[in-house]
């Protein structure tokens, strides 16, 4: 970068992580930069990240995306949540919600009254309080702020949707912002000789590509930050073992239900998540602990539907690289880490990582200060979802399988240590204040995966047992009334966001 303003952005790749960016920088700062994304229709993109968490509606709304026309465009569908089968024990089943479950009281967390009546001889479960679970056993879904003349939350949503029709709608949007696009396939990386920036990209074919900052959205190969710059890599696969996947798409569900489905196996987990025009899923899986062709009849045999096509492989190390902006690049997406797509956070991490980069763009080549709090920032947000992820595997009664045993088993971070055990000894969550995964998603978890608190906030004594069992009664009743009254989650999107039936036979 020269010692003048940043005037251009070059974007380095395409696919769900480039596109994202070109849009957001568009809309932002488009009318101070010149953008051009460089991608390669020959070079082929993972484009599994078919689910979301509800802060891609905030990246919607700053775009000025409606959202009927987005689910149209790319089959989408909605999502309360994901449904973790078999991964505390053989036989268990909960729903992580995007929402609150029950309603809390006089300052203190419902959980903590949900447990207090379990010890009172109570025999119910926390999810029989979640409006999203009722809603996702019935498949329903509408937009529901409220739960009556209540203070209780509604539906909290996110979405499905067909990623390589995502990136191409997009694509669209930043075209029609001035962003421009250039076929080719990236040769040799020119860089200053004094500080080391990175002043073009060369194609194969001759064509130069210039800028004064650059975005690296190649995936896995990182070929700006990692391979040009030399940054390097740090391994997670000890605490996050799997290493591939493979992904398939099937026939549509006979109902689409509103949630995804992770279903844990013998090395691994399969997914399985539901659009209009058919049903993305995969497996996740070690290779330590189980063989490709055997992973490959897993999978198969695991489908609800009829497979479509062959399994397509994805090999990963889970983890991150050791800086996300090194001299005037910055890698996004697959290029800047990997976590594994167990609780849907792969399209979360571009746009929170886009939305950090707009808020500490430099305006010119002195951005050492912006540089370290982006690292800062993107450091601390990689480490809290890989506690979060851990957590699915290490807390666990399995002991049935090898991998299983090692999840157990093994040393976790001691970040993860500590909430486990103040969870477990009175029901309290010792979340971050920044951290991405809120209080509720941290306790629907912990239970769901089997740990159940030895005791609860004593502030949740000061009602009497008969004001507890009333309130508890109470909502339930307005739960199932408020479900009673959604539309079931097909006729929806058959009223509002149906997909052209030319493109759910595509």
């Amino acid at each position: 970068m020269t010692e003048g303003s940043v005037r251009k952005l070059v974007i380095v790749g395409g696919g769900t992580a480039g596109w994202i960016t070109a849009a957001a920088f568009a809309r932002l700062l488009g009318q101070r930069l010149e953008i051009e994304l460089v991608e390669s229709e020959a070079i082929g993109t993972v484009g599994v990240g078919e689910a979301t968490i509800p802060q891609i509606i905030r990246l919607n709304t700053i775009l000025g995306i409606d959202e009927h026309d987005f689910l149209r465009r790319t089959s989408g569908t909605f999502k309360l949540g994901i449904e973790f089968v078999d991964w505390g024990s053989l036989g268990s089943r909960y729903l992580h919600t995007f929402g609150d479950t029950g309603l809390n009281l006089a300052g203190v967390a419902f959980h903590h009254y949900w447990r207090r009546s379990m010890a009172s001889g109570a025999q119910s479960s926390l999810w029989d309080f979640s409006l999203h679970q009722a809603a996702a056993d019935q498949a329903r879904f509408g937009k529901l702020d409220r739960v009556g003349n209540t203070a209780m939350t509604g539906l909290a949503y996110a979405y499905h949707f067909d990623a390589s029709r995502y990136a191409l709608y997009l694509r669209d949007y930043s075209e029609q912002r001035g962003v421009t696009r250039t076929e080719g396939i990236v040769e040799s990386v020119e860089r200053d000789g004094t500080s080391g920036d990175i002043t073009a990209i060369s194609l194969k074919g001759g064509k130069r590509v210039a800028g004064d900052f650059f975005i690296d959205c190649t995936g896995f190969r990182a070929l700006l930050l990692g391979q040009e710059l030399g940054v390097g890599y740090d391994d997670w696969s000890r605490w996050l073992p799997c290493d591939r996947a493979l992904a398939v798409p099937s026939e549509r569900l006979p109902t689409i239900v509103p949630y995804t489905r992770a279903t844990a196996k013998k090395a691994g987990w399969q997914w399985r998540i539901p659009l209009q025009h058919r049903t993305g899923n995969g497996h996740v899986y070690s290779s330590g602990f189980i063989s490709d062709e055997a992973a490959a009849d897993t999978l198969l045999a695991g489908l609800d539907t009829k497979a479509l096509d062959d399994p397509r492989p994805i090999r990963f190390t889970t983890g991150r690289r050791q800086a996300f902006w090194s001299h005037n690049c910055v890698a996004l997406g697959l290029a800047s880490g990997f976590l594994e797509p167990l609780e849907s956070t792969s399209i979360h991490l571009i746009q929170s990582h886009v939305s950090r980069l707009i808020q500490l763009f430099p305006r010119s080549a002195h951005a050492e200060v912006e540089r370290a709090e982006y690292n800062r920032r993107c450091t601390a947000e990689f480490e809290q979802i890989r506690d979060f992820l851990i957590l699915h595997y290490h807390q666990t009664a399995r002991e049935d399988s090898e991998f299983w045993r090692y999840c157990k088993n093994m040393d976790v971070p001691d970040s993860l240590t500590h909430k486990l055990a103040l969870f477990a000894a009175s029901g309290r969550v010792g979340r971050d204040v920044d951290d991405l995964f809120r209080d509720a998603s941290w306790v629907q978890v912990m239970l769901g995966q089997g740990i159940v608190p030895a005791d609860y906030d004593p502030m949740a004594d000061q009602i009497e047992p008969a004001q507890l069992s009333e309130f508890l009664a109470n909502l339930k009743t307005l739960i199932a009334r408020s479900v009673a009254g959604l539309p079931s989650h097909e006729d929806y999107l058959r009223q509002h966001c149906a997909a052209d039936p030319a493109s759910l036979a595509a």
